[in-house]
């Protein structure tokens, strides 16, 4: 029987020497859960972003919005690996797709809020500036909506790369094998590995908070989202 490492205040130093020790092992674990985490976040932003903000256009579909947030946040993650063993196989597509379940209700949540809770003053003035229903949602609700839009972004890829250790048990790589073998990198191992996703679930926020500064108007930056308190407080805390 193999027994685990027991914690002492040396850990954490070991932990920091294991990475100088092994980089070629770190820097492959990492570099397979950023490609994991990254095609994760890139189907669910094409999913849940453009279907947020049309929805939040047509102000139609908050009953969706709230119940598929809802519904992936009570389906843990491991269970949904689980699951998709049956159909998609052991493997690095099986635990894409759980990962895109769980990044999709926040941003999806989000978006819809974020568009539907633009101030409909400015919504009207544009239309009557003869702007067409495109125009109105490039050019007004979504510089306007994107402060929340990318709060959802940046919780989900949060989510997203904590939550892609999980990986090790269904064969698709990263950081996690390290996290999940402690019998063959001990206890600094595990936490070294912890560490390295800490850092990246750290780095992916501070990614997306950067972009959403490039993105966001110089007029509207530092502003907060030009939405109805009673809308955030209904779904969002959902």
């Amino acid at each position: 029987m193999i027994l685990a490492d027991a914690f002492r205040p040396s850990t954490f130093p070991d932990a920091f020497r294991f990475i100088g020790d092994h980089p070629h092992l770190i820097w492959t674990k990492t570099a397979e859960h950023i490609e994991l985490s990254a095609a994760a976040m890139g189907v669910a932003l094409a999913i849940a972003i453009p279907l947020g903000i049309f929805l939040g256009h047509v102000h139609r579909g908050s009953f969706l919005a709230v119940n598929i947030s809802n519904m992936g946040r009570a389906l843990p993650s491991l269970a949904v690996v689980a699951i998709g063993i049956a159909f998609l196989g052991i493997g690095f597509t099986n635990v894409m797709v759980a990962l895109v379940v769980l990044a999709v209700p926040p941003m999806l949540t989000n978006a819809y809020v974020a568009v539907d809770g633009v101030d409909p003053d400015a919504v009207e003035a544009a239309r009557g500036m003869g702007m067409r229903p495109g125009q109105v949602v490039l050019r007004v609700e979504l510089p306007l909506a994107l402060p929340l839009v990318f709060a959802g972004i940046r919780t989900a890829a949060v989510f997203v790369v904590s939550t892609a250790t999980l990986a090790a048990f269904a064969g698709g790589g990263g950081l996690g094998d390290i996290i999940a073998n402690q019998a063959s990198y001990r206890l600094e191992g595990v936490v070294a590995a912890a560490l390295c996703v800490s850092a990246l679930a750290l780095a992916a926020d501070f990614a997306f908070g950067a972009l959403q500064l490039v993105v966001t108007p110089h007029g509207l930056r530092g502003r907060p989202p030009a939405i109805e308190p009673d809308v955030v407080t209904g779904l969002v805390s959902q």
